[in-house]
């Protein structure tokens, strides 16, 4: 059978790689840490059920509008003018069946052959394959741990061509967790603003999850006068713990708008009727005690992850703003020996050591686009932090000259 180029030079999601691969393991008896999970590990809040619940038993299980229903843009139009103070209109909002799906979207709408899409590392694994399939070109912008993983001005302004359709920003970021600062996003608006035509993502599906005090910084606040130029993509997915409802939306210009739900229109119709009224409650902000709770929780483990693996000679992590992952440096660890007689030579090795040595798993920051690191999630319990960073540990000190 032929398969479209496209899609045959695509790679699976390493991330989804490795949490099946986890999965499997356990089902076969093995005792496994999994940190490759980024989901929380939190029941969705009961207000939302019942919203669901409610919604199901009054018959609401029909076609909605593409761009998702009324009651569900009127929550989001809320939440967004809370946040930005910024109106919007129905003519700005696109719903689909989680982030993932919106950001596909827009790409689709928006790239031609050639387009170039400008992405910072490291980045969320799927960014660089959704513009490949979309015959879009990744502009890859290394960053580095010193500059605390975040672009800077100067590297954006040298990276712009004629050819520049997007820049990427995930905010916090997946896998470091990092958020610029209003001095930071200030600087590369001064950037943007000398290209109009250049439309900016971002991607802020992370952004309930924010651990310093006072609200978190944006390029929408910093400057709305770009907002013509901005799309914005959030979901629900991990601020309210709704991973597999997979509903996700985005607020931007009307044109751009416009062509992604004429896409949706042929793609999917609409995402579930009953995902939407769930949403909504979680967006009308019933009981936003649980996001301010679970973040409580996550800032608890955030500090216990990151004090267990900087406490292991050869590995070190920068502690996260947002977000509920570490990235951690292995540097230190290339062309060590295994018990086994191995040699580690890439992230990807340490990963794979630590699987089997450890029963940890982990994901190498190879597919992150940054080496050697890898990511750990630590939305998971304190139990498994302690224990699996103390195998990690036992696997590192176990490795010799």
């Amino acid at each position: 059978m032929k398969i479209s180029n496209n899609v045959s030079s695509m790679k699976e999601s390493p991330s989804v790689l490795a949490a099946e691969l986890a999965r499997q393991l356990k089902a076969e008896g093995k005792t496994i840490f999994d940190f490759t999970i980024g989901q929380p590990d939190f029941d969705t809040p009961d207000n939302i059920k019942k919203a669901a619940i409610s919604a199901i038993e009054a018959g609401e299980t029909k076609y909605t509008p593409v761009n998702g229903l009324p009651v569900l843009r009127d929550a989001i139009r809320q939440a967004f003018q809370r946040k930005y103070d910024i109106e919007v209109t129905d003519r700005h909002i696109t719903v689909g069946g989680g982030g993932k799906q919106v950001i596909f979207a827009a790409l689709m709408a928006t790239l031609n052959a050639g387009d170039e899409v400008i992405i910072p590392t490291p980045y969320w694994v799927s960014y660089p394959d959704m513009v490949h399939v979309n015959n879009g070109t990744p502009v890859i912008i290394e960053t580095s741990e010193a500059q605390r993983f975040k672009v800077t001005a100067a590297q954006l302004e040298q990276s712009i061509t004629p050819r520049t359709r997007w820049v990427i920003l995930n905010i916090p970021s997946n896998p470091t967790g990092m958020v610029y600062d209003e001095k930071e996003l200030g600087a590369l608006a001064e950037v943007l603003r000398k290209h109009p035509d250049i439309l900016v993502m971002i991607d802020a599906i992370y952004d309930g999850i924010w651990f310093k005090e006072g609200p978190l910084p944006s390029l929408l606040s910093v400057a709305p006068e770009l907002k013509d130029q901005i799309f914005f993509v959030d979901g629900v997915s991990k601020r309210y713990a709704m991973t597999g409802w997979r509903l996700g939306y985005g607020i931007g210009p009307e044109p751009l708008i416009k062509a992604i739900n004429k896409l949706q229109s042929q793609m999917a119709s609409c995402p579930s009727s009953i995902s939407q009224h769930a949403a909504a409650a979680a967006l009308n902000g019933v009981d936003d005690d649980f996001v301010d709770k679970s973040v409580a929780v996550y800032r608890q483990r955030r500090d216990l992850a990151c004090q267990k693996i900087n406490t292991i000679t050869g590995l070190s992590c920068l502690t996260p703003d947002g977000a509920f992952y570490i990235y951690v440096n292995c540097q230190a660890l290339m062309g060590k020996r295994t018990p086994g007689g191995g040699v580690i030579e890439s992230d990807f090795d340490v990963v794979r050591y630590l699987l089997e040595q450890a029963g940890v798993a982990t994901i190498q920051g190879e597919a992150y686009g940054l080496s050697p690191y890898f990511r750990m999630s630590f939305a998971t319990s304190t139990e498994v932090i302690e224990e699996g960073c103390d195998r990690i540990a036992r696997a590192v000190k176990a490795l010799t000259d």
